[in-house]
């Protein structure tokens, strides 16, 4: 389980502890930095699909990132799996995987294959046991048998591809992705959309972080919408796609067109 409680997240001072990954949307306060999460309190349960849904500078990637302490909550707390985050960095960071926005973050080796072996390596697995999981992985994101190949020569979503696969190689017991659809083509994005449903279903909690619901809200079990670094909405999937457009989010039409049978028509699209 990850527990957040009171996390609060600055950046844009001398020593905050935030991040600007989210951009510049947030509120500013009186110690003149910027407050990019404001005492967010969030608990993930075991094997639960989660969406965290804002539009650029809400502060969902900077809380996301105080899941395995890539960054340190001014205010607050995070806990996983019962131990607090900055206690035990190594345990955060082996327990929760996280797939980037840019691959070009986590991509550390020169081919594919060395790359997804990466974190297994690194947790002591055995030969066999990597070689297992790299091919597991790489068919979970539909690159069977492309080990060999070379990562500079591949496209962005191929990279894309590559990082959602050294995640799932590290088997976490809870899996972030930020945007992790964006470049995928339909196989692929097929393709991981199967491997984290299995994942759910099997007690890895899946967070995927996003301002865009079409691939992933029939998969969630629930929904947070952050809205200047708060929560907005915290519900179920199609209680709180309601809410959603209005935090600049994009929703799936047909969850909207279908909210009840009697309901009268807003409109062919739920763009904001």
């Amino acid at each position: 389980m990850i527990d957040a409680t009171g996390v609060t997240c600055r950046y844009g001072r001398t020593g905050g502890g935030g991040s600007d990954a989210d951009g510049g949307d947030a509120d500013t306060n009186g110690d003149g930095g910027v407050v990019a999460v404001d005492d967010v309190s969030l608990t993930v349960p075991d094997g639960e699909f989660l969406i965290v849904a804002g539009a650029n500078g809400s502060g969902k990637t900077t809380l996301v990132r105080t899941f395995n302490g890539l960054v340190e909550p001014d205010a607050g707390a995070v806990s996983v799996n019962g131990t607090v985050v900055n206690d035990d960095l190594v345990a955060a960071r082996s327990a929760v995987g996280m797939v980037f926005q840019d691959p070009r973050d986590q991509l550390v080796a020169a081919t594919v294959g060395a790359d997804v072996a990466f974190g297994p390596e690194n947790l002591g697995c055995s030969h066999a046991e990597i070689d297992r999981r790299v091919a597991d992985a790489l068919a979970a994101v539909n690159m069977d048998g492309r080990e060999d190949d070379r990562i500079a020569g591949l496209s962005g979503g191929e990279r894309e591809r590559v990082a959602i696969a050294g995640a799932i190689a590290t088997e976490p017991d809870h899996l972030v992705l930020d945007e992790p659809f964006t470049g995928l083509d339909e196989p692929a994005r097929r393709s991981v959309l199967d491997r984290l449903r299995e994942l759910s279903a099997a007690g890895t909690s899946v967070i995927a972080v996003t301002h865009d619901l079409r691939d992933v809200l029939g998969l969630a079990d629930r929904v947070v919408g952050l809205s200047a670094g708060r929560i907005a909405v915290d519900d179920a999937p199609r209680a709180a796609a309601e809410t959603l457009p209005g935090l600049d989010v994009r929703v799936p039409t047909g969850v909207l067109d279908d909210r009840s049978a009697d309901a009268p028509a807003t409109g062919d699209t739920a763009d904001p």
